[in-house]
Protein backbone atom coordinates (compact mmCIF):
# COMPACT_ATOMS: atom_id res chain seq x y z
CA UNK A 1 0.00 0.00 0.00
CA UNK A 2 1.61 3.59 -0.65
CA UNK A 3 1.95 5.80 2.24
CA UNK A 4 0.39 9.21 1.92
CA UNK A 5 1.41 12.11 3.47
CA UNK A 6 1.06 15.90 2.81
CA UNK A 7 4.68 17.16 2.63
CA UNK A 8 5.41 20.90 3.58
CA UNK A 9 8.23 21.45 1.64
CA UNK A 10 10.13 24.51 2.84
CA UNK A 11 10.24 27.42 0.51
CA UNK A 12 13.84 28.23 -0.69
CA UNK A 13 13.84 31.91 -1.70
CA UNK A 14 17.35 32.85 -3.54
CA UNK A 15 15.90 35.61 -4.82
CA UNK A 16 12.60 37.15 -4.22
CA UNK A 17 10.86 40.66 -5.71
CA UNK A 18 8.02 41.31 -3.61
CA UNK A 19 5.55 44.47 -4.21
CA UNK A 20 6.08 47.02 -2.76
CA UNK A 21 4.14 48.02 0.29
CA UNK A 22 2.19 50.93 -0.80
CA UNK A 23 1.15 49.27 -4.05
CA UNK A 24 0.13 46.40 -2.04
CA UNK A 25 -2.28 48.60 0.32
CA UNK A 26 -4.34 49.51 -2.94
CA UNK A 27 -3.82 45.65 -4.19
CA UNK A 28 -1.78 46.35 -7.18
CA UNK A 29 0.23 44.15 -8.15
CA UNK A 30 2.71 42.75 -11.41
CA UNK A 31 5.99 41.55 -11.69
CA UNK A 32 8.49 42.11 -14.70
CA UNK A 33 9.73 38.84 -16.38
CA UNK A 34 11.58 38.33 -19.90
CA UNK A 35 9.33 38.99 -22.78
CA UNK A 36 6.09 39.86 -20.59
CA UNK A 37 5.04 36.36 -20.90
CA UNK A 38 1.62 35.74 -20.50
CA UNK A 39 -0.24 32.43 -18.39
CA UNK A 40 -3.19 30.44 -18.10
CA UNK A 41 -4.45 27.14 -16.70
CA UNK A 42 -3.56 24.10 -18.61
CA UNK A 43 -0.86 25.65 -20.51
CA UNK A 44 1.25 23.63 -22.51
CA UNK A 45 -0.32 20.16 -21.72
CA UNK A 46 -0.06 17.51 -23.80
CA UNK A 47 -0.51 13.98 -24.08
CA UNK A 48 1.66 11.67 -22.06
CA UNK A 49 2.34 14.38 -19.35
CA UNK A 50 2.57 12.58 -16.26
CA UNK A 51 1.58 14.76 -12.93
CA UNK A 52 1.42 13.42 -9.10
CA UNK A 53 0.01 15.98 -6.45
CA UNK A 54 0.08 15.74 -2.74
CA UNK A 55 -3.66 17.95 -1.90
CA UNK A 56 -6.29 18.75 0.79
CA UNK A 57 -9.12 20.77 0.06
CA UNK A 58 -11.83 21.96 3.02
CA UNK A 59 -14.70 21.04 1.48
CA UNK A 60 -13.35 17.05 1.63
CA UNK A 61 -13.06 15.85 5.05
CA UNK A 62 -11.83 19.16 6.32
CA UNK A 63 -8.54 19.23 4.36
CA UNK A 64 -7.48 15.43 5.17
CA UNK A 65 -5.02 14.89 2.59
CA UNK A 66 -4.63 12.42 -0.20
CA UNK A 67 -2.33 11.57 -3.84
CA UNK A 68 -4.04 12.21 -7.20
CA UNK A 69 -1.47 10.57 -9.73
CA UNK A 70 -2.84 12.24 -13.38
CA UNK A 71 -1.82 10.89 -17.07
CA UNK A 72 -3.19 12.74 -19.57
CA UNK A 73 -4.33 9.87 -22.04
CA UNK A 74 -5.50 11.48 -24.85
CA UNK A 75 -8.17 13.99 -26.55
CA UNK A 76 -11.71 14.07 -28.06
CA UNK A 77 -14.01 16.31 -29.67
CA UNK A 78 -16.96 17.37 -27.60
CA UNK A 79 -19.30 19.07 -29.83
CA UNK A 80 -17.80 22.74 -30.38
CA UNK A 81 -15.09 22.01 -27.64
CA UNK A 82 -11.96 19.73 -27.35
CA UNK A 83 -11.33 17.90 -23.79
CA UNK A 84 -8.73 16.21 -22.50
CA UNK A 85 -8.88 12.11 -21.41
CA UNK A 86 -7.26 11.74 -18.60
CA UNK A 87 -6.88 8.11 -16.54
CA UNK A 88 -6.60 9.09 -12.12
CA UNK A 89 -5.62 7.18 -9.25
CA UNK A 90 -6.04 8.71 -5.86
CA UNK A 91 -4.24 6.92 -3.09
CA UNK A 92 -6.71 8.64 -0.13
CA UNK A 93 -5.25 6.51 3.80
CA UNK A 94 -5.84 2.91 2.57
CA UNK A 95 -7.70 3.43 -0.13
CA UNK A 96 -7.12 3.47 -4.24
CA UNK A 97 -9.35 4.40 -6.53
CA UNK A 98 -8.96 4.34 -9.92
CA UNK A 99 -10.84 5.80 -12.45
CA UNK A 100 -11.08 8.43 -15.20
CA UNK A 101 -12.02 12.34 -16.28
CA UNK A 102 -12.66 14.57 -18.87
CA UNK A 103 -10.77 18.09 -18.74
CA UNK A 104 -11.44 21.13 -20.99
CA UNK A 105 -8.16 22.37 -23.43
CA UNK A 106 -8.91 25.90 -22.82
CA UNK A 107 -10.28 25.82 -19.14
CA UNK A 108 -9.29 22.98 -17.71
CA UNK A 109 -11.72 21.93 -15.39
CA UNK A 110 -13.39 18.15 -15.00
CA UNK A 111 -16.75 17.79 -16.45
CA UNK A 112 -16.67 14.36 -16.80
CA UNK A 113 -15.68 10.60 -15.60
CA UNK A 114 -16.23 7.87 -13.33
CA UNK A 115 -18.52 8.46 -10.39
CA UNK A 116 -16.18 7.20 -7.93
CA UNK A 117 -13.66 10.18 -8.54
CA UNK A 118 -16.18 12.80 -7.76
CA UNK A 119 -15.47 14.40 -4.58
CA UNK A 120 -11.54 13.72 -5.96
CA UNK A 121 -12.73 15.72 -9.08
CA UNK A 122 -14.24 18.36 -7.60
CA UNK A 123 -11.07 19.25 -4.69
CA UNK A 124 -9.35 19.04 -8.21
CA UNK A 125 -11.28 21.58 -9.99
CA UNK A 126 -11.50 24.09 -6.73
CA UNK A 127 -8.07 23.63 -5.93
CA UNK A 128 -5.19 22.87 -8.50
CA UNK A 129 -7.43 24.50 -11.50
CA UNK A 130 -8.99 26.92 -8.94
CA UNK A 131 -7.16 29.61 -11.23
CA UNK A 132 -8.91 28.93 -14.55
CA UNK A 133 -11.52 31.23 -13.48
CA UNK A 134 -9.02 34.20 -13.86
CA UNK A 135 -6.51 32.95 -16.57
CA UNK A 136 -7.57 30.52 -19.12
CA UNK A 137 -7.20 29.80 -23.00
CA UNK A 138 -9.64 31.51 -24.07
CA UNK A 139 -9.11 34.04 -26.64
CA UNK A 140 -8.87 37.96 -24.93
CA UNK A 141 -11.94 39.40 -24.10
CA UNK A 142 -12.70 40.78 -20.79
CA UNK A 143 -11.94 38.58 -17.56
CA UNK A 144 -10.65 36.01 -20.12
CA UNK A 145 -8.04 34.46 -21.83
CA UNK A 146 -4.29 34.10 -20.52
CA UNK A 147 -2.86 36.96 -18.09
CA UNK A 148 0.22 38.55 -17.71
CA UNK A 149 2.67 38.17 -15.45
CA UNK A 150 3.21 42.09 -15.10
CA UNK A 151 -0.30 42.87 -14.77
CA UNK A 152 -1.91 44.64 -11.65
CA UNK A 153 -4.29 42.62 -11.11
CA UNK A 154 -6.17 38.97 -12.51
CA UNK A 155 -9.81 39.87 -11.15
CA UNK A 156 -11.12 39.92 -7.55
CA UNK A 157 -11.87 36.93 -5.67
CA UNK A 158 -15.79 36.44 -4.94
CA UNK A 159 -16.06 36.93 -1.41
CA UNK A 160 -17.50 40.07 0.31
CA UNK A 161 -15.47 42.30 -0.06
CA UNK A 162 -13.48 40.37 -2.97
CA UNK A 163 -9.63 41.50 -2.66
CA UNK A 164 -7.47 41.43 -6.15
CA UNK A 165 -5.75 38.26 -7.10
CA UNK A 166 -2.02 39.86 -8.07
CA UNK A 167 1.16 38.75 -9.15
CA UNK A 168 2.65 39.47 -6.00
CA UNK A 169 6.52 38.18 -6.29
CA UNK A 170 9.02 36.26 -8.01
CA UNK A 171 10.00 32.73 -6.15
CA UNK A 172 12.19 29.98 -6.47
CA UNK A 173 10.49 27.17 -4.59
CA UNK A 174 11.34 24.04 -4.20
CA UNK A 175 8.49 21.29 -3.87
CA UNK A 176 9.69 17.01 -3.81
CA UNK A 177 9.34 17.25 -7.73
CA UNK A 178 12.22 19.93 -8.03
CA UNK A 179 12.66 23.50 -7.73
CA UNK A 180 11.27 25.67 -9.70
CA UNK A 181 11.43 29.51 -10.79
CA UNK A 182 7.82 30.50 -9.90
CA UNK A 183 5.40 33.46 -9.48
CA UNK A 184 3.46 34.06 -6.30
CA UNK A 185 -0.03 34.45 -7.31
CA UNK A 186 -1.68 36.05 -3.92
CA UNK A 187 -4.49 37.63 -2.59
CA UNK A 188 -5.66 38.33 0.87
CA UNK A 189 -8.89 37.04 2.67
CA UNK A 190 -9.80 36.93 6.15
CA UNK A 191 -6.48 39.13 7.42
CA UNK A 192 -4.01 36.33 5.73
CA UNK A 193 -2.43 35.83 2.46
CA UNK A 194 -3.48 32.74 0.67
CA UNK A 195 -0.35 31.42 -2.18
CA UNK A 196 -0.91 29.49 -5.39
CA UNK A 197 2.79 29.37 -7.12
CA UNK A 198 2.61 29.23 -10.89
CA UNK A 199 5.37 28.44 -13.78
CA UNK A 200 5.44 29.92 -16.88
CA UNK A 201 4.12 27.57 -19.44
CA UNK A 202 3.78 25.23 -17.04
CA UNK A 203 0.34 23.73 -17.10
CA UNK A 204 -0.42 23.81 -13.34
CA UNK A 205 0.46 25.22 -10.27
CA UNK A 206 3.39 23.54 -8.40
CA UNK A 207 2.75 24.72 -4.83
CA UNK A 208 -0.53 26.61 -2.89
CA UNK A 209 -1.93 27.36 0.38
CA UNK A 210 -4.94 28.83 0.70
CA UNK A 211 -7.36 30.09 3.36
CA UNK A 212 -11.25 30.45 3.89
CA UNK A 213 -12.86 33.47 4.49
CA UNK A 214 -13.82 34.37 7.91
CA UNK A 215 -15.22 37.48 9.63
CA UNK A 216 -13.47 36.55 12.70
CA UNK A 217 -11.26 34.47 14.45
CA UNK A 218 -7.73 32.66 12.62
CA UNK A 219 -8.65 31.25 8.72
CA UNK A 220 -8.84 27.20 8.60
CA UNK A 221 -6.74 26.42 5.19
CA UNK A 222 -8.89 26.39 1.96
CA UNK A 223 -6.66 24.02 0.65
CA UNK A 224 -3.44 23.24 -0.31
CA UNK A 225 -1.27 21.19 -2.68
CA UNK A 226 2.01 20.13 -3.78
CA UNK A 227 3.26 19.08 -7.25
CA UNK A 228 5.23 15.56 -6.27
CA UNK A 229 6.10 14.28 -9.35
CA UNK A 230 6.27 15.22 -13.43
CA UNK A 231 6.83 13.14 -16.09
CA UNK A 232 6.61 13.94 -19.54
CA UNK A 233 5.87 11.42 -22.84
CA UNK A 234 4.74 8.92 -21.05
CA UNK A 235 3.43 6.12 -23.54
CA UNK A 236 2.78 3.60 -21.77
CA UNK A 237 -0.49 3.08 -18.79
CA UNK A 238 1.17 3.84 -15.98
CA UNK A 239 -1.31 2.42 -13.27
CA UNK A 240 -2.17 -1.04 -15.55
CA UNK A 241 -0.52 -2.50 -12.16
CA UNK A 242 -2.96 -0.44 -10.00
CA UNK A 243 -5.47 -2.38 -8.10
CA UNK A 244 -8.48 -0.76 -7.15
CA UNK A 245 -9.70 -1.02 -3.89
CA UNK A 246 -12.95 0.25 -4.39
CA UNK A 247 -15.43 -1.66 -6.60
CA UNK A 248 -19.01 0.24 -7.13
CA UNK A 249 -20.65 -3.14 -8.48
CA UNK A 250 -20.54 -4.30 -4.72
CA UNK A 251 -22.74 -1.42 -3.61
CA UNK A 252 -25.52 -2.46 -6.32
CA UNK A 253 -28.78 -2.57 -4.30
CA UNK A 254 -28.10 -0.49 -1.52
CA UNK A 255 -29.48 1.84 -0.08
CA UNK A 256 -28.93 5.57 -1.10
CA UNK A 257 -26.64 7.90 1.28
CA UNK A 258 -27.60 10.91 -0.08
CA UNK A 259 -30.35 12.36 2.86
CA UNK A 260 -28.81 12.86 6.25
CA UNK A 261 -32.55 12.15 7.88
CA UNK A 262 -31.95 10.55 11.33
CA UNK A 263 -29.83 11.96 13.82
CA UNK A 264 -28.78 11.51 17.42
CA UNK A 265 -27.87 14.30 19.57
CA UNK A 266 -26.95 13.34 23.21
CA UNK A 267 -23.74 14.07 25.35
CA UNK A 268 -21.41 11.91 25.80
CA UNK A 269 -21.09 9.44 29.00
CA UNK A 270 -19.26 11.29 31.26
CA UNK A 271 -21.17 14.71 29.67
CA UNK A 272 -17.53 16.25 28.39
CA UNK A 273 -19.09 17.35 25.27
CA UNK A 274 -22.30 17.31 23.25
CA UNK A 275 -22.63 14.96 19.85
CA UNK A 276 -24.99 15.70 17.59
CA UNK A 277 -24.78 13.05 14.94
CA UNK A 278 -26.66 12.67 11.47
CA UNK A 279 -26.34 8.99 9.62
CA UNK A 280 -27.70 7.16 6.20
CA UNK A 281 -29.26 5.58 5.46
CA UNK A 282 -31.61 4.65 7.57
CA UNK A 283 -31.16 1.64 8.00
CA UNK A 284 -27.73 0.67 7.65
CA UNK A 285 -26.96 -2.46 5.55
CA UNK A 286 -24.10 -4.75 5.43
CA UNK A 287 -21.30 -4.40 2.92
CA UNK A 288 -23.01 -1.14 1.85
CA UNK A 289 -22.04 2.65 2.21
CA UNK A 290 -22.84 4.64 5.34
CA UNK A 291 -22.63 8.45 5.53
CA UNK A 292 -22.31 10.44 9.11
CA UNK A 293 -22.20 13.77 9.85
CA UNK A 294 -20.63 14.27 13.39
CA UNK A 295 -20.98 17.77 15.05
CA UNK A 296 -18.62 18.55 18.13
CA UNK A 297 -20.63 20.86 20.29
CA UNK A 298 -19.82 22.70 23.71
CA UNK A 299 -21.49 20.90 27.04
CA UNK A 300 -22.35 24.36 27.40
CA UNK A 301 -23.84 25.61 24.52
CA UNK A 302 -24.99 23.40 21.76
CA UNK A 303 -25.16 25.64 19.01
CA UNK A 304 -21.41 26.63 19.88
CA UNK A 305 -19.17 24.03 17.60
CA UNK A 306 -15.75 22.65 19.23
CA UNK A 307 -12.31 23.16 16.90
CA UNK A 308 -9.55 20.92 16.66
CA UNK A 309 -11.31 18.23 17.72
CA UNK A 310 -9.53 14.56 18.07
CA UNK A 311 -11.66 11.70 17.50
CA UNK A 312 -12.31 8.54 15.96
CA UNK A 313 -15.60 6.48 14.86
CA UNK A 314 -15.36 2.94 16.36
CA UNK A 315 -17.67 -0.49 16.37
CA UNK A 316 -17.33 -2.53 19.71
CA UNK A 317 -18.59 -6.00 21.21
CA UNK A 318 -20.87 -6.17 23.68
CA UNK A 319 -18.22 -5.76 26.56
CA UNK A 320 -16.74 -2.73 25.10
CA UNK A 321 -13.44 -4.29 24.56
CA UNK A 322 -10.77 -2.28 23.57
CA UNK A 323 -9.11 -2.49 20.80
CA UNK A 324 -11.94 -1.97 18.88
CA UNK A 325 -13.87 -4.71 16.26
CA UNK A 326 -13.39 -1.58 14.10
CA UNK A 327 -11.71 1.79 14.19
CA UNK A 328 -12.43 4.09 10.77
CA UNK A 329 -9.36 6.10 11.70
CA UNK A 330 -7.51 3.32 10.84
CA UNK A 331 -9.12 1.78 8.37
CA UNK A 332 -8.15 5.17 6.53
CA UNK A 333 -4.19 4.70 7.94
CA UNK A 334 -4.06 7.41 10.79
CA UNK A 335 -4.00 7.23 14.80
CA UNK A 336 -7.22 9.64 14.68
CA UNK A 337 -9.56 11.30 12.76
CA UNK A 338 -9.23 15.34 12.93
CA UNK A 339 -12.05 17.95 12.88
CA UNK A 340 -10.82 21.65 12.88
CA UNK A 341 -14.28 22.72 12.96
CA UNK A 342 -16.05 20.48 15.39
CA UNK A 343 -18.17 19.56 12.03
CA UNK A 344 -17.17 15.92 10.53
CA UNK A 345 -18.02 13.90 7.79
CA UNK A 346 -17.27 10.23 7.36
CA UNK A 347 -17.53 7.95 4.21
CA UNK A 348 -17.77 4.33 5.19
CA UNK A 349 -18.91 1.08 4.11
CA UNK A 350 -20.79 -1.14 6.57
CA UNK A 351 -18.72 -4.35 7.62
CA UNK A 352 -20.97 -5.56 10.54
CA UNK A 353 -22.52 -8.67 10.39
CA UNK A 354 -27.49 -8.45 10.94
CA UNK A 355 -27.44 -7.36 14.26
CA UNK A 356 -27.03 -4.58 16.84
CA UNK A 357 -23.81 -2.75 16.41
CA UNK A 358 -22.15 -0.77 18.70
CA UNK A 359 -20.84 2.67 16.97
CA UNK A 360 -18.84 4.78 19.20
CA UNK A 361 -18.06 8.47 18.95
CA UNK A 362 -14.74 8.28 20.83
CA UNK A 363 -13.34 11.69 21.44
CA UNK A 364 -9.39 11.94 22.43
CA UNK A 365 -9.54 15.71 23.24
CA UNK A 366 -9.32 19.19 21.61
CA UNK A 367 -5.49 20.11 20.27
CA UNK A 368 -3.93 20.67 16.88
CA UNK A 369 -3.07 17.66 15.10
CA UNK A 370 0.58 15.92 16.54
CA UNK A 371 -0.53 17.45 19.92
CA UNK A 372 -1.61 15.30 22.80
CA UNK A 373 -4.68 16.64 24.00
CA UNK A 374 -5.15 17.82 27.86
CA UNK A 375 -9.06 17.68 27.39
CA UNK A 376 -10.56 14.14 29.03
CA UNK A 377 -11.10 11.52 26.59
CA UNK A 378 -14.97 10.77 26.59
CA UNK A 379 -17.44 8.87 24.13
CA UNK A 380 -21.01 8.37 23.05
CA UNK A 381 -22.51 4.93 22.19
CA UNK A 382 -24.68 4.67 19.43
CA UNK A 383 -26.64 1.36 18.59
CA UNK A 384 -27.89 0.64 15.07
CA UNK A 385 -29.85 -2.34 13.62
CA UNK A 386 -27.85 -3.71 10.86
CA UNK A 387 -29.46 -5.22 8.30
CA UNK A 388 -28.31 -8.26 5.74
CA UNK A 389 -28.06 -7.36 2.45
CA UNK A 390 -30.32 -8.71 -0.84
CA UNK A 391 -28.40 -11.84 -2.17
CA UNK A 392 -29.37 -11.18 -5.29
CA UNK A 393 -30.70 -9.46 -8.40
CA UNK A 394 -34.20 -11.23 -8.89
CA UNK A 395 -35.53 -10.22 -5.05
CA UNK A 396 -38.42 -7.95 -5.35
CA UNK A 397 -37.59 -6.58 -1.93
CA UNK A 398 -34.38 -6.30 -0.11
CA UNK A 399 -33.87 -8.29 2.66
CA UNK A 400 -32.99 -5.52 4.82
CA UNK A 401 -36.34 -4.56 5.05
CA UNK A 402 -37.79 -8.13 6.12
CA UNK A 403 -35.24 -7.78 8.86
CA UNK A 404 -36.90 -4.62 10.06
CA UNK A 405 -39.84 -6.16 9.66
CA UNK A 406 -38.61 -8.64 12.05
CA UNK A 407 -37.31 -6.08 14.23
CA UNK A 408 -40.61 -4.38 14.57
CA UNK A 409 -42.38 -7.13 15.69
CA UNK A 410 -40.42 -8.28 18.50
CA UNK A 411 -40.43 -3.89 19.21
CA UNK A 412 -37.03 -3.89 18.72
CA UNK A 413 -37.66 -0.62 16.61
CA UNK A 414 -40.75 1.35 16.90
CA UNK A 415 -43.42 2.36 14.63
CA UNK A 416 -41.80 5.43 12.81
CA UNK A 417 -38.86 3.83 11.84
CA UNK A 418 -40.83 0.81 10.80
CA UNK A 419 -42.95 2.96 8.37
CA UNK A 420 -39.99 4.61 6.85
CA UNK A 421 -38.58 1.58 5.70
CA UNK A 422 -42.24 1.32 4.28
CA UNK A 423 -41.68 4.47 2.67
CA UNK A 424 -38.39 3.53 0.92
CA UNK A 425 -39.92 0.87 -0.66
CA UNK A 426 -42.72 2.98 -2.13
CA UNK A 427 -40.75 5.36 -3.37
CA UNK A 428 -38.54 3.66 -4.85
CA UNK A 429 -41.18 1.80 -6.39
CA UNK A 430 -39.98 -1.59 -5.22
CA UNK A 431 -43.26 -2.87 -4.37
CA UNK A 432 -46.16 -0.89 -5.51
CA UNK A 433 -49.58 -0.16 -3.68
CA UNK A 434 -52.56 -1.27 -5.42
CA UNK A 435 -55.26 1.49 -5.68
CA UNK A 436 -56.70 2.32 -1.99
CA UNK A 437 -58.40 5.07 -0.60
CA UNK A 438 -56.64 6.80 1.92
CA UNK A 439 -58.73 7.30 5.03
CA UNK A 440 -58.79 10.42 7.32
CA UNK A 441 -58.02 10.19 10.91
CA UNK A 442 -58.84 13.39 13.60
CA UNK A 443 -57.32 11.69 16.29
CA UNK A 444 -54.26 9.24 17.03
CA UNK A 445 -54.47 5.37 16.33
CA UNK A 446 -52.11 2.40 17.19
CA UNK A 447 -51.57 0.06 14.35
CA UNK A 448 -53.16 -3.39 15.11
CA UNK A 449 -51.11 -6.43 17.02
CA UNK A 450 -52.41 -8.50 14.24
CA UNK A 451 -50.28 -5.96 11.55
CA UNK A 452 -47.06 -6.46 13.90
CA UNK A 453 -48.13 -10.45 13.80
CA UNK A 454 -48.03 -10.14 10.08
CA UNK A 455 -44.55 -8.30 9.73
CA UNK A 456 -43.28 -10.81 11.82
CA UNK A 457 -44.57 -13.42 9.68
CA UNK A 458 -43.81 -12.09 6.42
CA UNK A 459 -40.06 -11.31 7.87
CA UNK A 460 -39.57 -15.24 8.41
CA UNK A 461 -41.33 -16.12 5.25
CA UNK A 462 -44.41 -17.52 7.10
CA UNK A 463 -46.71 -15.37 4.41
CA UNK A 464 -46.04 -13.95 0.89
CA UNK A 465 -45.66 -10.41 -0.30
CA UNK A 466 -48.97 -10.14 -1.26
CA UNK A 467 -50.86 -10.77 2.00
CA UNK A 468 -48.37 -7.79 3.80
CA UNK A 469 -49.32 -5.34 1.66
CA UNK A 470 -52.80 -5.97 2.66
CA UNK A 471 -52.11 -5.50 5.63
CA UNK A 472 -50.31 -2.12 4.27
CA UNK A 473 -53.54 -1.07 2.96
CA UNK A 474 -55.77 -1.71 5.43
CA UNK A 475 -53.47 0.90 7.34
CA UNK A 476 -53.61 3.22 4.43
CA UNK A 477 -57.80 2.98 4.53
CA UNK A 478 -57.72 3.62 8.13
CA UNK A 479 -55.75 6.44 7.81
CA UNK A 480 -53.08 5.40 10.08
CA UNK A 481 -50.81 5.50 7.54
CA UNK A 482 -50.54 8.42 5.20
CA UNK A 483 -48.91 7.73 1.88
CA UNK A 484 -47.56 10.57 -0.16
CA UNK A 485 -49.77 11.70 -3.27
CA UNK A 486 -46.86 11.95 -5.64
CA UNK A 487 -46.35 8.47 -4.76
CA UNK A 488 -49.52 6.94 -4.76
CA UNK A 489 -52.44 6.42 -7.71
CA UNK A 490 -53.78 9.27 -7.32
CA UNK A 491 -53.65 12.07 -10.14
CA UNK A 492 -52.78 15.12 -7.46
CA UNK A 493 -49.68 16.36 -8.27
CA UNK A 494 -49.90 17.97 -4.20
CA UNK A 495 -47.20 16.64 -2.16
CA UNK A 496 -47.88 14.43 0.92
CA UNK A 497 -48.16 15.10 4.32
CA UNK A 498 -44.86 14.84 6.08
CA UNK A 499 -45.66 12.42 8.36
CA UNK A 500 -46.61 8.65 7.55
CA UNK A 501 -48.43 8.11 10.87
CA UNK A 502 -51.00 9.74 12.11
Amino acid sequence: MKALFLVISSIMILGSYAIPSAMAQVQAGGVELPGDPTWFAGEGLKKGDFFSYSMCHVDYRECVPFEMDMWIKGDKAAGSEQKWLVDVVVYDGNKVIKGNMEIGKLAPEPSGGTENLSVYRGAFKSSIVWLSAFANGYDESGDKGPKKFSAKSWGKIANIGGEQVIPFAIEKVTVRAGTFDTVDISWKTGGVRSHVWVVDNFPFPVKAHTYTHVSSGIPPTEYEFELLEYKENVVNDPFAKVISTEDSSNFQGCPSTDSLNKSVKRPTKNFEYQIHAYYSPDFPVEGCPMKWQINFLSKFHDTEFLNQVQFDLMVVDDKFTLPPLRSVAQDQGYDYLYSPSGLATIDMTVNHEPGIAHFVVYVYGLSPQGIVPSNPIDYLVIDLPISAKTGGTTSTIPSWIKNNAGWWADGSIDDNSFVQGIQFLIKENIIKIPPTSQGTSSTAKQIPSWIKNNAGWWADGSIDDKSFIEGLQFLIKEGIMKIPRAASTSSSSSSGPASWLD
